[in-house]
């Protein structure tokens, strides 16, 4: 019995098989990375502030999905870059101890953070500086560094870049779940950073140098699409928007109050309606336009919104003047 998805699946792959023979150059992407699902469901819930019950909001969230950790590992990727004593660069401990709690309440049989920081080497000075290390200890969860984990080649499944293969950390190829948990921020070269830019933390540095330069040669959205189509690890998306960065992020900008936790199992979704939480046109931002090809929904008719309505939480984040076509009008 062949199902509607498998149906989609084969009709894209014979309707492309005369286009690609003879082709002097690649797809893309290959048919087999192709996971854009009919409709994506994206969950906005409020958090005015990081000592309200995280834990509980978190936790609503994930039973929205259905998430089922019982016995698995998950993996908890947070945006960790620079220390700031305004705590507005990295995602806020606050929410990495909620979800933690939460997942571990969900019967994960282990829970734990890894980063793989592209500005600073000294992870133990980033961990202790940013409160971070306090949570660990507090909730006794294991670090990874990723920039210095065993790591394993991946022949990529898109072609945006010309890099033949990413090495990805052994550690988080061998979770169940990886959860990126970015900082809602805007972006000096890419626009937006949200949880699909997040995962540069996963490519160590120990091999393509800090700040992971090559990445940035390639083109920063080629290389957000590269990597997140060839990653193969489930993914979930947990954005810290309770205080978000406005301006010339992802580093020097200034805090913006948003009061928003946004969840989603398809980060395209979420990054999209993060985006339009900013008053950012998803669709003007290069990378989710790639990505949404073929990784997941952007168009507001294909995202199924719960928890809050959009408008009642948008706050309108300033852009650099580059980057001002992203404005919605």
């Amino acid at each position: 019995m062949v199902n509607r998805r498998q149906f989609m699946k084969g009709s894209l792959a014979v309707s492309l098989a005369p286009l690609l023979k003879g082709c002097t150059r690649p797809p893309r992407w290959e048919v087999s990375a192709y996971r854009r699902p009919e409709r994506s469901r994206v969950a906005i819930l409020a958090a005015q502030h990081y000592d309200s019950s995280l834990q509980e909001v978190i936790l609503r969230g994930l039973k929205l999905f259905r998430v089922d950790v019982r016995g698995k590992t998950v993996v908890l990727k947070p945006n960790l870059v620079e220390y700031d004593p305004q705590g507005v660069i990295n995602t806020h401990p606050a929410v990495i101890a909620a979800a933690l709690d939460a997942f571990r309440s969900l019967g994960a049989r282990e829970v734990f953070v890894a980063e793989g920081p592209g500005h600073r080497r000294d992870n133990e000075y980033l961990l202790t500086a940013s409160g971070l290390y306090t949570v660990l200890k507090e909730y006794r969860a294991r670090y990874v560094d990723l920039d210095t984990d065993y790591a394993l080649p991946f022949t990529l499944r898109s072609h945006f870049t010309t890099f033949p293969q990413f090495y990805f950390p052994e550690t988080v190829v061998k979770a169940d779940l990886l959860v990126s948990m970015p900082k809602l921020k805007t972006h000096h070269w890419a626009g937006v950073t949200l949880s699909l830019k997040n995962m540069f933390g996963i490519i160590p540095s120990a091999i393509y140098g800090w700040p992971k330069n090559p990445l940035h040669w390639a083109g920063i959205d080629n290389s957000i699409v590269d990597i997140n189509s060839t990653f193969p690890v489930r993914q979930f998306a947990i954005v810290d928007g309770i205080v978000g960065m406005e301006g010339n992020g992802p580093i020097q900008g200034e805090a913006k109050h948003c009061g928003v936790l946004i969840l989603g199992d398809d980060l395209v979704a979420v990054d999209a309606t993060a985006a339009r939480l900013m008053r950012i046109e998803p669709t003007h931002v290069s990378y989710l336009t790639k990505a949404g090809q073929f990784l997941g929904n952007v168009t507001e008719e294909k995202i199924e919104q719960m928890g809050e309505r959009i408008e009642s939480l948008q706050q309108d984040f300033r852009v650099l003047p580059r980057f001002q076509y992203l404005k919605t009008i």
